[in-house]
Formats: structure tokens, C-alpha cells, sequence
């Protein structure tokens, strides 16, 4: 082979080398910081259009949300009301109820009122937040019976 095609070759072996790297540490990064939330986060997130999942067990779903409980591997579940302000889920200090889950982001998801109704929303996670076994790619609304997976961590939507 000609020498200018082995070069070429090598420059391009490097070059895509250098594109794993940056992207494994970028993944690891937003992992570590969490998303960025700028001043138009809370604006597009509340006029985000809002898609209706179904219910893993429809005749729950009566009633408003009144409370989620999370649970966790080895640990006792936890029963959070669900009042006026959000909930954040994360393994960050700042979260509302903070995670040990390992697949779990920094700030993971938020549970959030919005007109009378309760939404999840994923904050940007690398592993991603499920509604009813849906992947949750804008807010979407939650009602008792539900069930949010955010690594291997459940958080079952209460009506008491």
C-alpha cells in the first residue's frame, strides 16, 4: 500500500478514537453535573405538548394523585405527598427524595402540578425515566396505578 494511504488511514484510526473518548467523557460528565437549566428550561418544559400514556392498571386510575411511593433495592419504601410544590428524584443532595441507585442520574426526574394534574418529566438522564414501561420523552401525565421507572428504582402514583 502506498504510504500516503497508510497515513491516512492512521489519521482516521486517531480521529475516531478521539470521538469515543470525548463522547465517553461527555456521558460521564452529565452524569456527575446533571443537565443544564438555563433560564428558558422551566418555560419549555411547561409549554411542552403533553402526550396521554395508558395506565398499567386502568380500573387505579380513578382518583387524583395523591401521593408516590418510591422504592428502592434494599431499602424500605418511602411515601412522599404529593402537595403544591415538585418533586426531583436524583442522587444529588438538592433532590427532594435523594436515590442510592447507581442507575440513576445526578437529577434524574422531576414530578411536577400543573392545572390540577400531576406530570413526570425526565430531566435529561442518560439512562432515561418510564411511564408504564414508556420512555418518557416530554411531560407526561400521571395518575394513580401508574408506575415511573428510573433505573432500578419504581415509583408506584398513590391515591391515598
Amino acid at each position: 500500500m502506498p504510504e500516503l494511504v497508510l497515513t491516512s488511514l492512521k489519521f482516521l484510526f486517531l480521529a475516531l478514537l478521539y470521538l469515543f473518548v470525548a463522547r465517553a467523557v461527555r456521558v460521564i460528565w452529565l452524569d456527575i453535573a446533571g443537565p443544564r437549566a438555563g433560564p428558558r428550561a422551566g418555560r419549555a418544559a411547561a409549554s411542552a405538548p403533553v402526550r396521554s400514556r395508558p395506565s398499567a392498571r386502568s380500573g387505579a386510575r380513578s382518583g387524583q394523585a395523591r401521593s408516590v411511593a418510591v422504592i428502592e433495592e434494599g431499602r424500605a419504601p418511602a411515601v412522599l405527598p404529593l402537595r403544591s410544590e415538585a418533586i426531583t428524584l436524583g442522587r444529588a443532595d438538592e433532590c427532594s427524595a435523594v436515590l442510592q441507585d447507581t442507575y440513576v442520574s445526578q437529577m434524574h426526574t422531576k414530578i411536577f402540578p400543573k392545572d390540577g394534574r400531576w406530570f413526570v418529566m425526565d430531566l435529561g438522564s442518560t439512562n432515561g425515566t418510564y411511564l408504564n414501561r414508556v420512555k418518557v420523552s416530554d411531560p407526561a401525565p400521571i395518575a394513580p396505578g401508574d408506575e415511573v421507572r428510573l433505573g432500578k428504582t419504581v415509583v408506584e402514583v398513590r391515591a391515598k
